[in-house]
């Protein structure tokens, strides 16, 4: 199928862009086009206006802002593979985005648009989860600062108004001493996870001093092991801690859909979070 019938818009800087989005209805946003130019040709969705953003150069790149790094939103997933400034300070980033579909749709793919369309089973969101990022948004009224846990409203819906866009995320890297790992079960290579499970441990003298889990695909929306990342605290890096924390994902609520029950997305969502801590000591320890 081809698209239904729409008006294209190339703007060239953030506020005529703006500009465009508060003087325009039922307007959606092109960024790298993975997700929105499959829903137009088989119109799912049909808007009536379609606003080009690879025009923009200012909303492309990845610079250091204080103590966190920027990453402007339409950087695109394969600038963040290659980034030796993502590989020193969020290498967790890194080892999901090698799940991220394939070389191909990582070259046009953006990390911003793919916050946007939030996909629960998607990587970079529960990465920016894991990370507490900050997403920078700008509208008419200026712009404002959503941090990701609270950039989730529903499944797939952004806490996002119809006249703003998504400029930057901002992320505040660990030390470098610290264990990081990323796993996902997918049907196949390249799709979206049934369950993906990332997380970051800092451990001092055998002892974890601050743990962070994020699960995506489990439900609707990513979302933090909270529970388990306090009982972590001050615990021993040790597989019996490990398996307390998976029964924790475990006992989380998970959706069912036609291929996956919520019963077996439980069940990953243990497994991977076993095995993601377990992979994370030993990188923190340098065992």
């Amino acid at each position: 199928m081809k698209p239904g019938r729409f008006t294209y818009h190339d703007p060239t800087t953030i506020d005529e862009l703006i500009g465009l989005l508060g003087s325009l209805d039922d307007a959606k946003l092109l960024a790298g086009g993975q997700s929105l130019m499959p829903m137009l040709n088989m119109r799912f969705s049909q808007p009536d206006h379609v606003v080009d953003l690879n025009g923009i150069d200012e909303l492309a790149g990845i610079t250091t802002n204080g103590s966190a790094l920027k990453i402007g939103a339409m950087t695109r997933q394969a600038a963040l593979l290659k980034s030796n400034e993502i590989a020193d300070q969020i290498p967790v980033m890194q080892a999901a985005l090698q799940c991220v579909g394939h070389f191909q749709t990582r070259y046009r793919g953006t990390i911003g648009g793919s916050l946007c369309h939030l996909d629960p089973s998607a990587e970079l969101p529960l990465i920016a989860l894991l990370c507490d990022a900050e997403l920078q948004v700008a509208g008419p009224d200026g712009d404002r600062s959503i941090a990701m846990g609270e950039w989730p409203l529903a499944y797939m819906m952004p806490s996002i108004s119809e006249s703003e866009i998504l400029k930057s995320i901002n992320i505040n890297p660990w030390p470098q001493r610290h264990g990081f790992a990323f796993e996902e079960i997918a049907r196949r290579r390249g799709d979206f996870a049934i369950v993906g499970v990332g997380c970051q441990l800092a451990i001092d003298n055998g002892v974890i001093s601050k743990a962070v889990i994020a699960i995506g695909g489990a439900n609707q929306v990513p979302y933090r092991l909270t529970e388990a990342e306090e009982a972590l605290v001050g615990q021993p890096a040790t597989d019996d801690v490990f398996a307390a924390a998976g029964e924790v994902a475990r006992k989380q609520d998970a959706m069912s859909d036609a291929y996956i029950t919520a019963a077996y997305r439980q069940r990953l969502a243990n497994v991977l979070t076993k095995r993601t801590l377990a992979t994370a000591a030993q990188r923190a320890t340098g065992e």
